[in-house]
């Protein structure tokens, strides 16, 4: 099977397409095809990580639209997923269907995204760092003296969630619960990117004195950042929430923001694909970590003690290699070895 080499787009819709070649049409078919088929070959353990990854792809997309698209540095997103959490299990603990609930949970953080992404329109760089900073801690303070809102140090308790009477109680039903989600994020923010939106974002992000120039609104679009970014974490908070079947302050503190601002460091900024890659590096890299600390503490037990004490350290100097030798993230290799393969055995 060759492929032509070149562009040869007649329309701006042939242009605009996500998948714009048959092969990748097919490709994409043979992926989800395999994902379908995952939960029924891994066991549990395994099933309930690439759980934790569907949701931190849907946060890790949500921040990457807000910093990577449109250039708005955000050090609050763990804040908002929790924002997310709370609204949604409320809604749960009082009755509401699961959809519903989800979705209130993500227009209710959307509402809160907005409040603290006012600042924005006069703060920029490591100003609207520090105010988005100010937002993680005042949110972290309303989540553990919330009272009955929040249920303060004592959590919330979730029941698993239902659609129709169907519970989703078990890994494998979580699963594609989850997928589902994960695809639909995937899917909005990639359209978004696709529209006039997507570009005026893109236009803040590499100089916003000529974004406003020609006519973008920097406010408007500002707002409509942080909303859509922050309703798609309250999304991936509420699902968090439920999946775990417990909420409380402790999950959701400045540690996980770092964690997803690694994610979309990791894996490309700007780039729905590095959301991906980046949530799926964060996500298995305890679980390798684990396994070499087991598979070290079996031939040396005195040193696997401090392999797991230098968990944090792997994780700090993992983000720092990047940052030195691979600055685009795991997208931009992926776009190489893609562009490599396609004038194979030409390419140079």
């Amino acid at each position: 099977m060759h492929g032509k080499c070149g562009l040869f787009f007649t329309t701006y819709e042939a242009e605009a397409q996500v998948f714009p070649s048959g092969f990748q049409k097919l490709m994409v078919g043979l992926f989800l095809a395999v994902l379908c088929a995952a939960p029924f070959i891994l066991n549990t353990h395994l099933t309930s990580i690439v759980n934790l990854i569907f949701i931190s792809v849907i946060g890790a997309v949500a921040l990457n639209l807000l910093t990577g698209v449109c250039g708005q540095i955000s050090l609050g997103h763990g804040a908002f997923l929790g924002v997310g959490a709370y609204a949604a299990g409320q809604c749960s603990v009082h009755g509401v269907p699961f959809l519903a609930a989800i979705l209130t949970g993500g227009l209710v953080t959307a509402m809160v995204g907005m409040v603290f992404g006012v600042p924005s329109l006069r703060l920029k760089g490591i100003y609207l760092a520090i105010a988005t900073l100010a937002a993680q801690l005042v949110l972290e303070y309303v989540f553990l003296h919330g009272g009955a809102l929040t249920g303060g140090s004592n959590g919330l308790l979730l029941e698993p969630p239902s659609i129709l009477g169907f519970s989703f109680d078990t890994e494998v039903r979580m699963y594609f619960l989850l997928l589902a989600f994960a695809a639909g994020a995937l899917l909005m923010v990639t359209n978004i990117m696709r529209s006039k939106y997507g570009r005026a974002f893109v236009s803040i992000r590499d100089f916003y004195l000529s974004a406003e120039i020609v006519g973008v609104n920097l406010f408007r679009y500002k707002l409509v950042a942080f909303g859509v970014s922050s309703f798609l974490a309250g999304v991936a908070g509420g699902l968090w929430g439920h999946y775990t079947g417990y909420i409380s302050a402790e999950q959701f503190n400045i540690g996980l923001s770092i964690s997803y601002l690694a994610m979309i460091v990791i894996g490309g900024l700007g780039s729905v694909l590095g959301s991906v890659f980046g949530a799926v590096f964060i996500v298995l890299l305890p679980e390798v970590l684990t396994g070499l600390s087991n598979a070290v503490s079996a031939v040396l037990p005195d040193i696997a003690q401090y392999v797991v004490a230098l968990r944090e350290g792997v994780f700090g100097l993992t983000l720092i290699l990047f940052l030195i030798f691979e600055p685009e993230g795991l997208a931009h290799r992926w776009r190489l070895v893609k562009a490599y393969w396609k004038l194979y055995p030409f390419a140079h």
